[in-house]
Protein backbone atom coordinates (compact mmCIF):
# COMPACT_ATOMS: atom_id res chain seq x y z
CA UNK A 1 0.00 0.00 0.00
CA UNK A 2 1.31 3.56 -1.07
CA UNK A 3 0.47 6.37 1.36
CA UNK A 4 0.47 9.68 0.67
CA UNK A 5 1.02 12.87 2.87
CA UNK A 6 -3.04 12.90 3.52
CA UNK A 7 -3.72 9.01 3.80
CA UNK A 8 -4.69 7.65 7.29
CA UNK A 9 -1.20 6.15 7.69
CA UNK A 10 0.58 8.79 6.56
CA UNK A 11 4.29 8.04 7.88
CA UNK A 12 6.55 10.33 9.86
CA UNK A 13 8.82 12.47 8.35
CA UNK A 14 12.04 12.16 10.02
CA UNK A 15 15.17 14.09 10.00
CA UNK A 16 18.44 12.53 9.26
CA UNK A 17 19.57 9.88 11.76
CA UNK A 18 21.67 11.38 14.87
CA UNK A 19 19.47 14.33 15.09
CA UNK A 20 17.57 14.78 17.70
CA UNK A 21 14.04 16.31 16.93
CA UNK A 22 11.06 17.09 18.58
CA UNK A 23 8.65 15.15 16.38
CA UNK A 24 11.10 11.93 17.83
CA UNK A 25 10.81 13.01 20.81
CA UNK A 26 6.83 13.65 20.75
CA UNK A 27 6.42 10.24 19.42
CA UNK A 28 8.64 8.56 21.57
CA UNK A 29 6.85 10.65 24.49
CA UNK A 30 3.69 9.61 23.15
CA UNK A 31 3.95 5.75 22.64
CA UNK A 32 5.65 5.62 26.75
CA UNK A 33 2.15 7.17 27.93
CA UNK A 34 0.25 4.80 25.20
CA UNK A 35 2.34 1.78 26.70
CA UNK A 36 1.44 2.71 30.71
CA UNK A 37 -2.47 3.46 29.91
CA UNK A 38 -2.18 0.17 28.13
CA UNK A 39 -0.92 -1.14 31.32
CA UNK A 40 -2.94 0.12 33.26
CA UNK A 41 -6.11 -1.11 31.32
CA UNK A 42 -4.30 -5.00 32.27
CA UNK A 43 -4.08 -3.63 35.73
CA UNK A 44 -8.05 -3.03 36.20
CA UNK A 45 -9.04 -5.97 34.36
CA UNK A 46 -6.66 -8.32 36.24
CA UNK A 47 -8.40 -6.21 39.63
CA UNK A 48 -11.54 -6.74 37.93
CA UNK A 49 -11.11 -10.54 38.01
CA UNK A 50 -9.64 -10.86 41.62
CA UNK A 51 -12.64 -8.53 42.88
CA UNK A 52 -14.84 -11.04 41.55
CA UNK A 53 -13.52 -14.63 41.70
CA UNK A 54 -11.05 -14.05 44.27
CA UNK A 55 -12.12 -11.30 47.25
CA UNK A 56 -14.47 -8.73 47.03
CA UNK A 57 -11.77 -6.22 48.46
CA UNK A 58 -10.39 -5.75 45.14
CA UNK A 59 -12.62 -3.72 43.83
CA UNK A 60 -11.48 -0.56 46.21
CA UNK A 61 -8.02 -1.51 43.64
CA UNK A 62 -10.24 -1.34 40.65
CA UNK A 63 -11.99 1.68 41.34
CA UNK A 64 -8.73 3.49 42.46
CA UNK A 65 -6.78 2.79 39.18
CA UNK A 66 -9.33 3.82 36.91
CA UNK A 67 -9.83 7.44 38.69
CA UNK A 68 -5.65 7.48 38.53
CA UNK A 69 -5.44 6.46 34.75
CA UNK A 70 -8.29 8.06 33.13
CA UNK A 71 -6.15 11.26 33.19
CA UNK A 72 -3.70 9.85 31.35
CA UNK A 73 -6.38 9.94 28.38
CA UNK A 74 -6.90 13.74 28.65
CA UNK A 75 -3.08 14.07 28.43
CA UNK A 76 -2.90 11.62 25.65
CA UNK A 77 -5.84 13.56 24.03
CA UNK A 78 -4.06 16.95 24.15
CA UNK A 79 -0.71 15.36 22.86
CA UNK A 80 -1.88 13.80 19.84
CA UNK A 81 -2.75 16.66 17.90
CA UNK A 82 0.77 18.05 17.56
CA UNK A 83 2.31 17.73 13.87
CA UNK A 84 3.76 13.65 13.45
CA UNK A 85 0.66 11.58 13.86
CA UNK A 86 -1.47 10.62 11.42
CA UNK A 87 -5.15 10.83 11.31
CA UNK A 88 -6.24 7.02 11.82
CA UNK A 89 -3.92 7.76 15.48
CA UNK A 90 -5.94 10.87 16.50
CA UNK A 91 -8.93 9.08 15.72
CA UNK A 92 -7.94 6.26 18.20
CA UNK A 93 -7.01 8.62 21.14
CA UNK A 94 -9.79 10.50 20.51
CA UNK A 95 -11.50 7.36 21.57
CA UNK A 96 -10.41 6.74 24.40
CA UNK A 97 -11.83 9.25 27.03
CA UNK A 98 -15.07 9.10 24.86
CA UNK A 99 -14.76 5.45 25.43
CA UNK A 100 -14.00 6.34 29.54
CA UNK A 101 -16.96 8.18 29.80
CA UNK A 102 -19.55 5.58 28.59
CA UNK A 103 -18.06 2.91 30.66
CA UNK A 104 -18.52 5.56 33.72
CA UNK A 105 -21.77 6.29 32.37
CA UNK A 106 -22.81 2.30 32.22
CA UNK A 107 -22.16 2.12 35.51
CA UNK A 108 -23.18 5.28 37.20
CA UNK A 109 -26.41 6.35 34.97
CA UNK A 110 -29.73 4.87 36.15
CA UNK A 111 -32.35 4.92 33.26
CA UNK A 112 -35.54 2.55 33.56
CA UNK A 113 -34.70 -0.11 30.48
CA UNK A 114 -35.49 -3.41 30.74
CA UNK A 115 -31.90 -4.76 30.99
CA UNK A 116 -29.62 -2.19 33.19
CA UNK A 117 -26.84 0.01 31.40
CA UNK A 118 -24.05 -1.69 33.18
CA UNK A 119 -24.69 -4.56 30.60
CA UNK A 120 -22.68 -3.02 28.15
CA UNK A 121 -19.78 -1.79 31.13
CA UNK A 122 -17.70 -5.02 30.03
CA UNK A 123 -18.15 -4.86 26.43
CA UNK A 124 -17.32 -1.02 26.52
CA UNK A 125 -13.64 -2.10 28.33
CA UNK A 126 -12.99 -4.94 25.76
CA UNK A 127 -13.55 -1.90 22.90
CA UNK A 128 -11.68 0.48 25.05
CA UNK A 129 -8.76 -2.21 25.58
CA UNK A 130 -8.57 -3.03 21.41
CA UNK A 131 -8.76 0.67 20.97
CA UNK A 132 -5.81 1.03 23.42
CA UNK A 133 -3.71 -1.70 22.30
CA UNK A 134 -4.00 -0.71 18.57
CA UNK A 135 -2.94 2.84 19.38
CA UNK A 136 0.22 1.29 21.03
CA UNK A 137 0.71 -0.45 18.11
CA UNK A 138 0.39 2.28 15.11
CA UNK A 139 2.30 4.20 17.34
CA UNK A 140 5.08 1.64 17.67
CA UNK A 141 5.42 1.99 13.79
CA UNK A 142 6.51 5.80 13.95
CA UNK A 143 8.72 5.42 16.72
CA UNK A 144 12.59 5.99 15.09
CA UNK A 145 14.59 2.72 15.34
CA UNK A 146 17.90 3.06 17.22
CA UNK A 147 20.88 4.22 15.25
CA UNK A 148 22.78 1.23 13.05
CA UNK A 149 19.22 -0.41 12.95
CA UNK A 150 18.01 -1.79 9.76
CA UNK A 151 14.97 -1.29 9.18
CA UNK A 152 14.02 -3.90 6.80
CA UNK A 153 15.32 -6.11 9.61
CA UNK A 154 15.03 -5.10 12.98
CA UNK A 155 17.26 -7.44 14.32
CA UNK A 156 20.35 -6.52 13.12
CA UNK A 157 21.53 -3.76 14.91
CA UNK A 158 25.00 -2.12 15.19
CA UNK A 159 26.84 -4.25 17.48
CA UNK A 160 29.32 -1.07 18.52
Amino acid sequence: MISTPNSPDAPLQVTPAGTPSSAKLSVIGFYGLAVIFNLCLVAQMTTVGLAEFHNPVWWNAHVALVRAYSGLSLILLLWVFGPPFSRRIRILTVSLPLLLGIQFLSMHLQIPLPLPLAVVHPLVGFVLFSVSTTLVHRVSNLVPLPFGCDATNPKTANPN
